[in-house]
């Protein structure tokens, strides 16, 4: 009875339904990471490179401000990242109200329409 059992299940790939990573980061990271890399690159040798006198110095301090930026990014993106970044999609705003009809074709029909009916109301009374 126990390998008819066995034979009614089949395997499955554990991968399924996970979340694609290269090792330890996250594949929807990667393209932020390299971002926030490449400004503080940019930061630390283009504004502030004349501050420092070597250059071990600047990548010392392009390492820190990209691993903070890093960190800060993953704390509020990581796993559940709906949460932050839905803050940030504009929701329509809904009005009512209406508007009146207008012709393209004949601008005066409108004002023809009412001088009828009011001549036509005149003339009933």
């Amino acid at each position: 009875m126990s390998d008819e059992k066995d034979k009614e299940f089949r395997p499955v790939n554990q991968i399924l339904g996970t979340q694609p990573s290269l090792g330890p980061i996250p594949a929807d990271q990667i393209f932020p990471w390299t971002i926030i890399a490449l400004l503080s690159y940019m930061i630390v040798n283009g504004i502030f490179g004349g501050v420092f006198p070597d250059d071990w110095q600047k990548w010392l301090w392009t390492a820190l401000i990209a691993g903070w930026g890093i960190a800060t990014w993953w704390i509020l993106t990581g796993g559940r990242s709906w949460r932050f970044l839905s803050k940030f999609i504009g929701v329509p705003t809904w009005t009512r109200g209406t508007a009146r009809y207008k012709s393209f074709l004949e601008f005066h029909y409108e004002r023809k329409n009412r001088k009828t009916k009011r001549r036509n109301s005149r003339t009933r009374k």
